[in-house]
Order: C-alpha cells, then sequence, then structure tokens
C-alpha cells in the first residue's frame, strides 16, 4: 500500500489550488535520490507543489525529508509489478494524478516515463540518464505512439544525441539537454581540510595522491587507470593511486596490482561513505569511464578545485571541457602522459584549473543554472504559466496546449 509524506514546503503566498507537478522515480538507491533533489530544487521560490513518487522501495522518512518537495509518496511495487505492462503502477499513479489534478510529470528513466504516459491527460517530460534507453524497438515503437503528449530531456548532449539518433522522427526540438546539477554551496561547504582527508584516509602529508572514486567495474576502466599509472611509477616517485568504491572486479585489480608490484602504491579502499567530502585530500582525479553518461563525480573533482583528466567520451568531455585534461579512451600511453603533466603542474596552473572548473561549476552545473535552462524550455513556459520563480499563481495549460512539445533551439 502507498505511503505519503507530507512535507508542506509550499512557498508562503501559495493557496490550495497551486499547481502541483509530478515526479516520477524508479526507486531512490543512488544517484537518484540526487536526481529527485535535483528535481525538486528546479520549483523552489515559485508557487508550485511537487509531489515525488517512488515505484519501488520501503517507505523511508528520512527519505522523505531528503527528498524534499511538497510530498513524497512511496508506492512500494516490488520489481516484478514494473515489469512488463506496469498495471499496478500505471493505476496507482492514475489515482494519485487525479486526487491531485496533476497534469504534468518528470519521469526519470524508461520505465517511469511508460508509466506517466499512460495516464490520461497528464503531459510527460521523460529524463534520460544513460546510453541505449530506445535500442529495443519496443521502447521506440511506443514513444513514437505518445510523442504528441512528451518531450525528452537527457542529462548530457552524448546521450541526448544518443537519444535522437533512436528517434529520428522526433523534431530536435523534443529531445533536448538539461545537465545534471549540484548545489555548489553545499558541497563546498562540506568538505573536510586537506589536513583533515588525508588523516582520515592515511595519506602521508608529502604523497601527492592520483584517485578515482566510482564503481570496480568494466565500464569504468580501472584496468586502464592501474596499467598507466605502472609506466610512471618509477619517475614519478611522491605519487599514489588511490580507487574508492566497490564492485566485481576488486579481485582482478588486485590481482593486477599485485601482478606489478605495486601493492604500496595503489590503494583500493573499498566504499567510504560521504566519499565528497574528502576530495580535498587529492592532488588530482582520473576518470577513465567507457561513454560515461555524464559523470557526476566530477562535478565533486570540481567543488573541491581538483584538477581532471578524464576520458574523451561520453558525456565526461562536455563536463570537464578546457578546465582538464582529456585523453582517449583505454589509451594507456595518453593517459600516463596526462598523469605526468597533473604532477608538475605549477601553482599559476592548477589556479587556472581551479578558476576554469569554478566557472563551469557556475555556469553549466549548477541549480541556478539547471532551473534557468528548464525554464528556458517552451514547453514548460506553455504549460506552467505564471509559475516562473518569484511569481505566486500558477495554472498548468490544458493536456492540448503546444502538442508540438517543443524545447530549446535545436543544437
Amino acid at each position: 500500500m502507498a505511503q505519503t509524506f507530507s512535507l508542506n514546503r509550499r512557498p508562503a503566498g501559495s493557496t490550495a489550488g497551486s499547481t502541483t507537478v509530478m515526479q516520477l522515480c524508479h526507486g531512490y538507491g543512488q544517484p537518484f535520490l540526487d536526481v529527485a533533489r535535483q528535481t525538486v530544487s528546479l520549483f523552489s521560490g515559485t508557487s508550485i507543489g511537487i509531489a515525488t513518487v517512488y515505484l519501488t522501495g520501503p517507505a523511508d522518512a528520512e527519505v522523505a525529508q531528503a527528498n524534499g518537495g511538497d510530498e513524497v509518496i512511496f508506492l512500494e511495487l516490488s520489481s516484478r509489478q514494473i515489469r512488463g505492462l506496469k498495471r499496478l503502477a500505471i493505476a496507482a499513479v492514475t489515482e494519485i494524478c487525479g486526487q491531485r489534478d496533476i497534469h504534468f510529470a518528470i519521469a526519470h528513466r524508461y520505465k517511469p516515463v511508460f508509466v506517466a504516459s499512460h495516464v490520461p491527460g497528464l503531459f510527460v517530460v521523460g529524463v534520460h540518464h544513460a546510453f541505449g534507453d530506445y535500442q529495443r524497438f519496443t521502447r521506440r515503437w511506443y514513444v513514437n505512439r505518445r510523442r504528441d503528449g512528451l518531450t525528452l530531456l537527457a542529462v548530457s548532449d552524448a546521450v541526448r544525441d544518443d537519444v535522437r539518433k533512436s528517434l529520428p522522427k522526433w523534431p530536435h526540438s523534443s529531445i533536448q539537454t538539461l545537465y545534471n546539477r549540484v548545489d555548489v554551496d553545499a558541497l563546498q561547504n562540506a568538505l573536510l581540510s586537506r589536513q583533515q582527508a588525508r588523516e582520515q584516509l592515511g595519506i602521508a602529508h608529502d604523497s601527492f595522491v592520483f584517485s578515482n572514486v566510482g564503481r570496480l567495474h568494466p565500464d569504468k576502466d580501472q584496468k586502464t587507470l592501474i596499467a598507466a599509472f605502472a609506466t610512471v611509477a618509477a619517475e614519478l616517485d611522491k605519487a599514489q593511486l588511490m580507487i574508492i568504491g566497490k564492485g566485481r572486479l576488486e579481485q582482478q585489480l588486485q590481482q593486477q596490482i599485485e601482478a606489478l608490484g605495486l601493492q604500496q602504491r595503489v590503494r583500493l579502499t573499498g566504499p567510504i561513505p560521504e566519499a565528497s567530502r574528502l576530495f580535498r585530500a587529492f592532488d588530482a582525479f582520473l576518470l577513465s569511464s567507457d561513454h560515461e553518461p555524464f559523470g557526476m563525480v566530477l562535478l565533486e573533482a570540481m567543488a573541491a578545485a581538483v584538477p581532471i583528466a578524464a576520458s574523451d567520451c561520453g558525456g565526461a568531455s562536455e563536463v570537464v571541457a578546457d578546465s582538464g585534461l582529456l585523453f582517449p579512451l583505454g589509451d594507456t600511453a595518453a593517459l600516463a602522459d596526462c598523469m605526468r603533466r597533473l604532477y608538475r603542474l605549477d601553482g599559476a596552473s592548477r589556479n587556472n584549473m581551479a578558476e576554469l572548473m569554478q566557472q563551469r561549476l557556475h555556469q553549466l552545473f549548477s541549480l541556478q543554472a539547471g532551473a534557468a535552462t528548464f525554464w528556458g524550455f517552451p514547453f514548460v513556459a506553455s504549460r506552467l504559466e505564471n509559475s516562473r520563480p518569484g511569481k505566486r499563481s500558477g495554472v498548468i495549460a490544458g493536456p492540448c496546449a503546444n502538442p508540438d512539445g517543443g524545447g530549446a533551439s535545436p543544437s
């Protein structure tokens, strides 16, 4: 049975008849609790209430509080119940929308998009966080039938282009980019000092630490990372490599470290809670991922002003751009060269990188930048009239308004 947590966080001056928007999520496992919070932040300063609905996962008061918004509803469905035709999920979400007169929804990932798009009169913004969501013919067939009431967003241009390629008949204006984002001030205020972070991680004060944070998975390609470090370890005598995370490759990576004789130079720490607070302990951050859709961990490194080298593929290259170094995916020699360059950075170069990272964070990946982009989409303006930040009354245009969907100018 669904459980609802009423948070009552509408701004002062809102009325009972003010607009409510629904956010629909598969579950709240990370990173999707953060994703949900990002969406809630889009409506900060407006008269719009937002009800977040989680299809799966047990009801959790702490998750509800962390999520924010006006209401958080846990449907507590099983994974089996959101396979196939998803009738229970559709019925529950339809009832929620009817009780609150909801006509606008933001759905994350394909299954929530499928569920939301079955609700009569509901305009759906589907947000895609990964590549390949429309590789299946059945998914392409379905969203093509629902196109008039559906607009798609992607967390990077790389994911956007992947979706556009899969749906060639859609106008580009109906498939747009809304970058992932962070509360920059909160992230930076939570950082431990360099000394505190190093003490917690057991790092000597004079060591130069290359870091990597992520699942130990083939997609993250830590194997290339370790191989590249092996080629520079002798010449970069104070360098260490620290890899934070867990996953199915842990044993293979440990065997690789031992085979290369790097047990004293490379550490697999396992998972560390709130690892983003420790980033000032690092001298450089390395992302070796294979077609990363976005790379939230890059924003955490940027917030801590840690110089970055990342693989030049997927969304990672969009995040880093000219504020860091890029290398071809899987290119051990090129990654090793990036390590040398980062190790030898002088103070002026580090400061320049830090300034560029701060500019990108605030201009593209802050909560404020995300809200500005979202409210600039024509399909938002046409359906949430008089509800922009700073206005008090909220009126949703009817479900037939602006049937083309529409978005920002094609790019």
